[in-house]
């Protein structure tokens, strides 16, 4: 993982500057507003903050895009805002917008997305050995070659039998350290290929050893059949699964909503994010160098991606 972040965040490639004018975003009349009357913010100033931006907060990815997709969204909302690249920076130096997701989450999943932006980027292969915490809704009745509701109906089964004591007494077969086997429509690669883009070409996938898991905990929160949150003896699959906690980032105090993807919101998530983390993942003060480096100008912004074995995306 961590060489492949170190691969993602020495690659660049230029973005080619947009001809049309970059209208003014929410974010920043906002601080203009807050400057008083008659004061308005430069694109200059925002891009200036925009590449001094740097540490680890969270975003709440809805459900429908790919985390990538999501991460590509939220740096086109920074850029436009920022109006970067445009022909107001001199071509002096390049510099790069680093940004970067740890965690993915599926494109039918929704919740806490762990974003790490500058030298936040270095931080997040320790966020993904942090705890987690979700929220699941299973149907009963229906297993599918997915296990959720996007795959195909393989099987039926009458359901009726099943109470709610019966899926309380199972849950202890869930927690604890256990051995888990990956679905085969994952995120885990194959020959540099993810195995559930395998799976959808038809070709021939075979399961990846069960690896060690740790379950903290279980809860049945609702038993209105046929929908449950976990998976009993009859067929099931999961309808709707929300992460509300990744590492010390909450999906409701600290997920910032589409609409706070702002320069300024960002800002301040960062600095309120900080006190999270352990002492340990603090990050330095930047060297004088590095700080006047943020006020050059900027034309070239990285938009590579790779991705680690563990089939995380690294995007900078």
């Amino acid at each position: 993982m961590a060489s492949a972040e170190a691969a993602a965040l020495s690659s660049s490639s230029s973005l080619e500057a947009d001809s049309a004018p970059v209208p003014e975003t929410a974010g920043t009349a906002a601080a203009a507003a807050r400057m008083g009357p008659g004061a308005r913010v430069s694109k200059a100033a925002l891009a200036t903050k925009l590449l001094s931006l740097s540490g680890v907060f969270a975003v709440h990815k809805p459900k429908g895009p790919t985390s990538a997709e999501l991460l590509n969204r939220l740096k086109e909302k920074l850029l436009a805002e920022a109006g970067m690249p445009s022909p107001e920076w001199a071509k002096r130096k390049k510099q790069t917008l680093k940004i970067g997701h740890g965690g993915t989450l599926d494109s039918a999943a929704r919740g806490v997305l762990v974003i790490g932006i500058g030298r936040g980027t270095k931080m997040l292969t320790s966020m993904l050995s942090g705890s987690k915490r979700y929220i699941a809704i299973g149907e009963l009745g229906k297993a599918t070659d997915t296990l959720d509701s996007t795959g195909k109906v393989t099987e039926e089964k009458p359901y009726d039998q099943i109470t709610q004591e019966d899926i309380e007494g199972i849950l202890q077969k869930f927690t604890g350290n256990i051995m888990q086997v990956p679905p085969l429509y994952s995120a885990l690669k194959k020959d540099g290929q993810r195995l559930s883009t395998l799976m959808k070409r038809g070709e021939v996938v075979e399961a990846k050893p069960a690896r060690p898991v740790t379950v903290y905990s279980i809860s049945l929160q609702k038993f209105q059949p046929p929908f449950f949150t976990l998976e009993l003896s009859s067929c099931a699959n999961v309808l709707e699964l929300t992460r509300t906690k990744q590492g010390p980032f909450t999906l409701e105090e600290h997920a910032l909503p589409e609409d706070r993807w702002t320069i300024d919101d960002i800002a301040q998530s960062l600095e309120h994010c900080s006190s999270l983390l352990p002492a340990d993942l603090a990050l330095k003060k930047p060297k004088p160098e590095e700080s006047q480096e943020h006020g050059l100008s900027c034309e070239y912004i990285t938009l590579n991606e790779t991705k680690g074995e563990d089939g995380e995306i690294k995007t900078c």
